[in-house]
């Protein structure tokens, strides 16, 4: 028998025992081939493929789930980072859904017709997070609190430090920044109240202590503490461990700092807008359907720098001329800015 033959045939014995169970597909649940080991396991395979165990096949979100989303946003008036708390999805997905949606029920209103086979089709081939109604078996999605790489700690750093001395993660981020250390009595007040710290840290974040001058001016590096999307997490735990019988208590304070953190940041938002707001001027003619916006321009050694090339200078863009074009100049890229 040639090996060909040997192969067809091999192809449909399998299709007649084993992979007769492929030919049709049980709605509600994938359909991928199971290797020999995971045919013994129980509960949904996630391995599409079975030569490759260590590819995954991600979950997405129900249909039930997104719209459940859509609601306690929107109708509900619930904050992003309450949701995505309380179903354990990324704050970005969430508000990913609500504009999903939003233009989903536009297109509805315009007569569009939607793709609702295909739709249906990748909710078959792909697991799926369902909506739990009771609260206490939902199961997160994905991972809320994930902390995100900053660039300033992309280097290596060799800090020498006493073996008397308390290194904590706060003075790491003040050594990436190159900011000198802070007073005994800082560190003192700090650490005895972490949690009043980081709350300081995320509601008002233009008091942040800078360091550099001109285009490299920034604040200095926060613990990940503050800078994870979630801090409010940690001092509910840490409420939650050295009050473990308060249980009512401590979702009261949870709740508490999710109002405060939520007024804090519309406050900013308020500010920063009424700001823009009071530096622009708005001038209308009549009979015209334009509006030109005027802004005073502070023309300084501060603001555009002593060759008026300065990254807060007016003209930066359109004023003065770009060097690209000038000879000698170097057009290569010496670094990447992420």
């Amino acid at each position: 028998m040639a090996p060909q033959t040997r192969l067809r045939n091999n192809m449909f014995k399998w299709l007649e025992t084993e992979g007769a169970a492929y030919r049709t597909h049980t709605p509600g649940t994938t359909n991928y081939l199971r290797s020999v080991q995971s045919a013994n396991r129980d509960g949904p395979n996630r391995k599409p493929f079975p030569g490759n165990p260590a590819f995954i096949s991600e979950s997405i979100l129900s249909e039930e789930l997104r719209n459940e989303i859509y609601d306690q946003v929107v109708n509900k008036k619930n904050s992003v980072r309450a949701v995505s708390v309380d179903f354990g999805i990324d704050m970005r997905r969430v508000a990913a859904v609500i504009r999903l949606v939003e233009l989903e029920k536009r297109w509805k209103q315009q007569g569009k017709t939607m793709a609702l086979p295909y739709a249906r089709a990748v909710h078959e081939m792909v697991p799926c997070t369902p909506l739990f109604s009771n609260p206490h078996d939902r199961r997160p999605h994905e991972s809320i609190n994930d902390l995100p790489v900053h660039p300033t700690t992309s280097p290596q750093i060799f800090y020498p430090v006493s073996e008397s001395r308390r290194f904590t993660r706060s003075d790491a981020g003040r050594v990436f920044s190159a900011a000198p250390a802070l007073p005994h009595y800082r560190v003192a007040k700090e650490e005895s109240d972490p949690d009043a710290t980081v709350s300081f840290v995320t509601q008002h974040p233009h008091r942040i202590e800078q360091v550099g001058k001109g285009a490299n001016k920034q604040g200095v590096l926060q613990p990940a503490d503050a800078r994870i999307p979630h801090p409010h997490l940690i001092a509910h735990e840490r409420r939650r461990i050295t009050h473990p019988e308060e249980s009512r208590e401590n979702n009261r304070l949870y709740q508490q700092r999710l109002r405060e953190a939520e007024k804090a940041r519309k406050a900013i938002k308020d500010k920063e807008v009424a700001r823009k707001e009071a530096e622009l001027l708005k001038v209308q003619p009549e009979s015209s359907r334009f509006d030109f916006h005027f802004k005073d321009v502070v023309v300084s050694k501060e603001t555009t720098g002593p060759d008026g090339r300065g990254h807060a200078a007016p003209g930066r863009r359109y004023g003065i001329p770009s060097y690209d074009r000038k000879r000698g100049q170097v057009k290569i890229p010496t670094s990447v800015q992420v």
